[in-house]
């Protein structure tokens, strides 16, 4: 399978991995994840007392014979497993080299794509919803706002390993743009969704709101919850110093600076912190924290920290 977002070797591994979920899944639609519910698989769960009705084909003849009772073997149903990956494509995703948008979007492939294997249903959840842009097929991007319903139907509810050649061309088509509120569109989607699942956010999360409120509400809702916190290599160890002119790439606002080795030490020291202190909050909640570079190899991320993080085994 061919694709602009991950390479053949990588693909080849990632069929091998599936996403772990501490939860047992709750989803009505079957699957191929343990569930609480009771149903015919070849997972023996537990027994109870027959009632008139019952199939005789679940009676166990053996416990019969020992208790001379009438027992029915009761088996655990496989359902799926919902699996939504929150896209940050707001402007400031647009920064860096490479850009973080490019990186988030390989991840969610990657992460898609073992999903898909695995037979769960995968959302993306883009947001802005509204500020995604589609690129034509020579990559220019069209200068007509392409429609959250358009967006939502070719990312939403994907399911079978049949289905990801067209989930790739539409990851890879989506572009950044636009500003975003982190908080408002994880909480958004979190009351929305039906049944809680696996839930990955793609972030720099450098949203002036904030990030708890959102991160809260996705585990309040029964999420488990992952985050891979996207930097480019200049946020992280800048080499641009003197008489700056700095733009915030989502509001306009410009602010001249003059930005000397001493404060670029301060500069990295506030980032760390802000990691520091972003970790530590994830720590607190359960959720898995990952700071990713956009410059890092895709499958150190993947075959290494988030196999290690028992994310995907």
């Amino acid at each position: 399978m061919s694709n602009a977002l991950l390479n053949p070797d990588l693909l080849r591994r990632l069929e091998q991995l599936q996403l772990l979920a501490a939860r047992r899944s709750k989803s009505s639609a079957r699957g191929e994840r343990r569930s609480r519910a009771r149903g015919q698989s070849v997972e023996f769960a537990d027994y109870r007392n027959y009632v008139a009705g019952d199939d005789f084909r679940y009676l166990d003849w053996n416990l019969y014979g020992r208790l001379e009772r009438l027992f029915l073997k009761l088996y655990e149903e496989e359902r799926e497993l919902p699996v939504r990956l929150f896209l940050d494509a707001s402007e400031s995703m647009t920064f860096g080299e490479p850009p973080k948008f490019d990186f988030a979007r390989q991840v969610a492939a990657a992460l898609g794509y073992i999903a898909l294997c695995g037979f769960d249903r995968v959302s993306v959840i883009p947001f802005p919803s509204a500020g995604g842009r589609l690129q034509n097929a020579e990559g220019a991007q069209s200068a007509i706002r392409h429609p959250p319903s358009a967006i939502h139907n070719a990312l939403r509810s994907v399911r079978g390993r049949k289905s990801a050649s067209q989930f790739f061309q539409s990851l890879a088509a989506l572009t950044a743009g636009g500003a975003a509120s982190l908080n408002q569109s994880l909480r958004r989607a979190a009351i929305e969704s039906r049944q809680a699942g696996v839930a990955v956010v793609l972030s720099d999360l450098l949203d002036p709101e904030g990030y708890e409120a959102g991160l809260n509400t996705l585990v309040g809702r029964g999420f488990q919850v992952n985050v891979v916190h996207i930097l480019s290599p200049e946020e992280l160890a800048p080499t641009t110093f003197g008489d700056l002119r700095l733009v915030d790439a989502e509001s306009g606002d410009s602010r001249e600076v003059t930005f000397g080795k001493y404060r670029l030490k301060a500069y990295q020291q506030t980032v760390q912190n802000f990691c520091a202190r972003l970790r530590e909050f994830c720590q607190s909640r359960g959720i898995h924290y990952f700071l990713a570079r956009s410059d890092m190899d895709l499958g150190e991320l993947i075959l290494k920290q988030l196999r290690r993080a028992e994310v995907v085994g």
